[in-house]
Order: structure tokens, then sequence, then C-alpha cells
């Protein structure tokens, strides 16, 4: 016990807090302005705190690289934490390629999570996917991605930036996003082409007939079936794209420690 409060261990504990900090500022669910900042710190505190007993530090040197340390500590907690969070807008993503066809794209609204404007399906799809991380005990698992980077990542090693790895690995991840933003938006989007075809049938047929005015709220009307339908499709996608959020995250971690 002694040695954990001794002045010398002080320095350690510095940058094992600014990882797990940095982490928590990109991550989802736990970086939403709806969290309060002091509970964000305290959480990384204690967690830090926890965490310092398990980590071995006696290969850490207090010289001059001390400083770059410490900025390592916090470009890994935030890259690893936003990775994540760029996995999981793809659901957004999806949702603003599905509003784009209903008509909504021009209806966006504010989310009071990050302050940002989201399209009206990609946060309800958004909403809907955040339940069930939290019903899988995901943010669990988050956690124990931070837990044990320091498996992969020491505190005393830097990030080999010198190759190409870790930027052919993030446009990977992106590439892996994208897909599953458009296999989810596929179904709708779909049914939507099919509804735009038959519209342009009937604006043939029967001239007299304005489609704009009914072609709107029968988009609407269709997408919304066609949501209600390929629902349980959405869960087996979101699924999928948590396992890719959990091993993109750790794939990283594997590279900047050098594995």
């Amino acid at each position: 016990m002694l040695d954990i409060i001794s002045i010398n261990s002080i320095p350690v504990f510095l940058l094992m807090f600014v990882r797990v900090a940095a982490f928590f500022v990109t991550l989802p669910l736990f970086s939403y302005r709806t969290i309060p900042t002091p509970f964000k710190i305290g959480f990384s505190f204690f967690l830090t705190f926890i965490m310092f007993y398990t980590v071995d530090s006696s290969a850490v040197a207090i010289d001059e690289f001390y400083l770059f340390l410490l900025v390592k500590e916090a470009l890994v907690g935030l890259l690893i934490g936003l990775i994540a969070y760029i996995i999981l807008s793809a659901v957004q993503i999806a949702g603003g390629f599905i509003d784009f066809q209903m008509g909504f794209a021009i209806a966006n609204v504010m989310d009071p999570q990050t302050g940002a404007q989201s399209p009206l399906t990609g946060q309800y799809f958004y909403i809907i996917a955040l339940l069930f991380l939290l019903s899988v005990n995901g943010h669990h698992l988050l956690i124990d991605g931070i837990f044990y980077s320091y498996n992969l990542i020491p505190i005393e090693t830097f990030i080999p930036f010198h190759d190409g790895s870790i930027v052919e690995f993030v446009i990977d991840a992106f590439n892996k996003m994208f897909l599953i933003a458009f296999q989810m938006a596929i179904p709708i989007v779909g049914c939507l082409f099919l509804v735009d075809v038959a519209l342009g049938i009937i604006a043939r047929a029967v001239p007299q007939l304005n489609v704009f005015v009914v072609g709107l709220p029968l988009k609407i009307f269709v997408s919304f079936v066609a949501i209600l339908v390929f629902l349980a499709l959405y869960i087996a996608l979101v699924k999928s794209l948590f396992e890719i959020m959990f091993e993109t995250m750790q794939g990283l971690m594997q590279l900047f420690g050098g594995v």
C-alpha cells in the first residue's frame, strides 16, 4: 500500500489516468453529453486506481520522454474509443440512406447525446442499437477493452507509426462500416425504388393523377411497413456490427502494441 501512494508511483498513475480519461472522451455511451463530466472524471479515476494494482509499471522511466508518453497515452485512448464510435455510426449512415429515399432528408433532428444533427430514421435505429448494446452488457465489454489494453499496449512503449499497417487497418474498418450501413439500408431503399418505379408507371398510364402528391405519403407508409417487417434483420445486423466493433478495437490495440 505504501508503494501505491508513494511519490514515485504518481507519474505512472497519471499515465494510466490519461489513457482511461481519453478513452471515455470518444467512447460510445460514455462520451455523451447526457453523462455529467464529474461522473466521467470520477469513474476514470477509480477505474485507473483499480487497474493500477494489475499493471506492471517497473519498466516506466521518468525522463525527458515522459511528456511524449503522456501524449501517446492520450492518443491511444482517443483513437480506440473513436474507432468504436465510427463503427457504431454505421447505424446513422444507414438511416441517412433511408431518409433520403423517404423524403425525410430535409428534416434532421438534433441529437441531445452528441449535439450533432442526425437523420430521423438513423436516430431511431441508433437508439435501438444502444439499448441492445446495454441489454447484452456490451458496455462491460467496452470497459474490458481499456482494461486489457495494457496487455497489448504497455505503458513504456510508443506507437509504431513507421509502417502503413495502421492506416490500412483503419481504411478496412471504414469499408466494413459502410458495408454494414448498406446492408441495413438496402431492404428499405429497394422497396422504395420499387415504389418509385410503380409511381412512374402510374404517371404514364394516368397523367391526370398527381404522383407528387400521392408519392410522398405512400413512400412514408411503405417505409414504416418495411421497417416493421425487417426489424429482426436489423437486430441481427446490429449484432454483427458489435462483433466487428470489438474485433476492430482489439485489432487496433494489437497494431498499437506492435503485436
